[in-house]
């Protein structure tokens, strides 16, 4: 069971685009307005990234780092001033000539009906130099480059695809160095491999009545081990983990298919409706069918606003 994979899939997360930076001498840019989690990946060349509140940080070719929603921060060669960009992902050339400096950046957003995350439960800076991540992106960022400066024939759908490996390998690289931060998120266990068992079993089947003692006995550790060592990884018990799994699944079922709720309640474990609609109030502060209904007027409005003529 791949849980990074099925999170990530579940939870909606997809990457776009963003600005790109060509750069001479005497550059920088301020970045305040990016849309969802922000990665900058240095392709060529060098940059000193701040963000308010931290030291400036020096990054190099095949460097890269990722910043939460909204964060302000600045891009530049350290000598420059720095006037507002829009992420609007057009390609912006600063600074005099000659380009030494190449920056791509992509923006990931999540799902926010879903409450399991990955990216909402990173640190405020993620920074993987290239020294730590050359073995698990070096060749995407030198990939992206590449598809950049030479667009050929089906170049979209290469970078759609180097976008969402560039996360996967970012984590992988990152994780690698066993940060502290990842203690108490969903992320903690990976450092453990009891409670990774546990959660391959809720993943394979949530409908399957687990509990503490059932999940313990699974994987043939104590009862009293796994409710220990499960919050102190990924700060909760596995009951709550296992609810909330299943209302995640619920809620991306309700929003997208016609599926019944009778169905729905029995595919994420209940036996029935009216126990279901308890737990998913108690989640989400509405019925599933008023989830439902909610979800579909959303949509509708989101059609309209981009509808021709409008």
């Amino acid at each position: 069971m791949d849980l990074l994979a099925d999170v990530l899939s579940v939870s909606g997360v997809r990457g776009t685009l963003g600005t790109r930076i060509e750069a001479g001498d005497s550059w920088a840019v301020a970045l305040g307005d990016c849309p969802g989690t922000t990665m900058h990946a240095v392709t060529s060349g060098s940059a000193w990234l701040t963000v308010p509140g931290r030291e400036p940080l020096e990054l190099a070719a095949g460097d890269v780092v990722l910043l939460p929603p909204g964060t302000p921060h600045t891009l530049g060669d350290g000598r420059a001033v720095t006037p507002p960009h829009r992420n609007d992902g057009a390609l912006i050339r600063l600074g005099t000539p000659p380009v030494r400096t190449r920056i791509v950046t992509i923006h990931y957003v999540c799902d926010p009906a879903v409450r399991t995350q990955v990216l909402t439960r990173l640190p405020d800076l993620v920074h993987v130099g290239a020294e730590v991540g050359a073995a698990c992106f070096d060749d995407a960022v030198r990939m992206l480059g590449r598809e950049l400066a030479n667009p050929q024939i089906a170049t979209t759908a290469v970078l759609n695809s180097l976008v969402d490996i560039m996360l996967i390998q970012l984590l992988r690289a990152w994780l690698a160095t066993r940060p502290p931060e990842q203690r108490g998120t969903w992320l903690g266990m990976l450092d453990d491999p009891i409670v990774r068992q546990a959660l391959e079993l809720i993943h394979q089947n949530p409908a399957e009545q687990w509990t503490t003692a059932t999940l313990a006995s699974a994987i043939a550790v104590s009862r009293a081990t796994l409710s220990r060592r499960f919050p102190a990884a990924i700060g909760q018990s596995p009951a709550a983990y296992l609810t909330q799994w299943r209302m995640d699944l619920a809620a991306v079922r309700l929003r997208d298919t016609h599926e019944s709720v009778e169905t729905i309640a029995a595919t994420v474990g209940y036996g029935s409706v009216p126990a279901f609609s308890r737990a998913f109030t108690r989640a989400y502060g509405m019925s599933p069918g008023r989830y439902r209904t909610k979800a579909f007027r959303q949509a509708m409005r989101q059609t309209n606003d981009v509808s021709p003529g409008r």
